[in-house]
């Protein structure tokens, strides 16, 4: 599943779910590298 995170308040990263963290970011990866960031609300 694809999901946006933002990371920092501008760069927003579109990549495959990994999991939610305890913190309520998430983990998503693009290509080898992992991101953590916010999740961005989905649309309705």
């Amino acid at each position: 599943m694809l999901r946006t995170i933002l990371v920092g308040s501008r760069v927003s990263v579109q990549g495959t779910f990994i999991r939610k963290l305890d913190n309520g970011n998430i983990l998503v990866r693009v290509g080898r590298k992992i991101y953590e960031g916010t999740p961005v609300a989905q649309a309705a």
